[in-house]
């Protein structure tokens, strides 16, 4: 199932998509919903984020080859986590589908994009087992990590390398039928292909997260987890350009 947050008429409703018709929904897929009678084309709706996390979480280096990589680039030995790591990412940060990604005028031409498979919990969690672990998982959406590699290097935190209004890109929809293991991230700017791997060759998987996570706080309905990716980016070349590639050419499709 696709669930889709949109406005129509200027009133915003969460929908599920099927084929090109969004059905709108009386409710929230987090608690209780019904289907309505009103339906629209898909074409004709304005899609808004997905959701607006409690709590956005992310993961830093979890796909080996992009760990290398950033080894290489170093001249250092690659230093492979032995445990998940958790940080977190601001809100502001987050825009919809088709909303321009904006970039300052004081940033630099280091800018980097990355397509990040996005982990929706649907239920309070604590304290989860690895057998039990994805019980709490609502569903999965696309994301793309903008960052300005300069002031990564040049600052103590991530305040503003990651973290810039506009620089999280999310959407367009929730998946809740996904295998993952048939799953392949593939990345695009201008419609060229820039990246693919296979989404979930993660040195640390999405059960091994949530059990560490629920270890020691609370997981929530609407909390997300961004989980890294593959390799890095390609980097932008006009600093002043306003990059529409954040959700027209980042997306994850399922292969057979």
């Amino acid at each position: 199932m696709r669930w889709l947050r949109f406005t129509v008429d200027q009133t915003s409703s969460w929908g599920i998509v099927e084929d090109d018709r969004v059905i709108a929904v009386d409710g929230d897929p987090f608690g209780e919903w019904r289907r309505a009678a009103r339906t629209h084309p898909l074409a004709d709706v304005r899609i808004e984020l997905p959701l607006v996390p409690r709590t956005f979480y992310c993961v830093g280096l979890n796909y080996l080859k992009h760990l290398k990589e950033a080894a290489d680039k170093r001249g250092e030995v690659p230093n492979v986590p032995d445990r998940p790591e958790v940080g977190y990412r601001a809100q502001n940060a987050l825009i919809a589908h088709d909303e321009n990604v904006i970039i300052p005028a004081t940033a630099t031409e280091q800018i980097h994009y990355e397509g990040e498979l996005v982990v929706v919990i649907g239920k309070k969690a604590k304290h989860l087992s690895e057998r039990d672990a994805m019980d709490c998982v609502f569903g999965y959406t696309i994301g793309n990590d903008v960052s300005e590699r300069s002031w990564q290097k040049a600052d103590r935190g991530l305040w503003r390398s990651k973290n810039t209004d506009t620089f999280k890109p999310m959407g367009p929809w929730i998946e809740t039928s996904v295998d993952l293991d048939k799953m392949e991230t593939i990345v695009r700017l201008n419609g060229q292909e820039s990246n693919r791997f296979h989404t979930n060759d993660m040195i640390f998987g999405i059960r091994e997260f949530i059990v560490e996570m629920t270890k020691y706080f609370t997981l929530w309905p609407g909390d997300v987890i961004w989980m890294a990716q593959h390799q890095g980016g390609r980097r932008g070349r006009d600093r002043d350009h306003r990059h529409r590639h954040a959700a027209q050419q980042v997306r994850c499709r399922e292969v057979a």
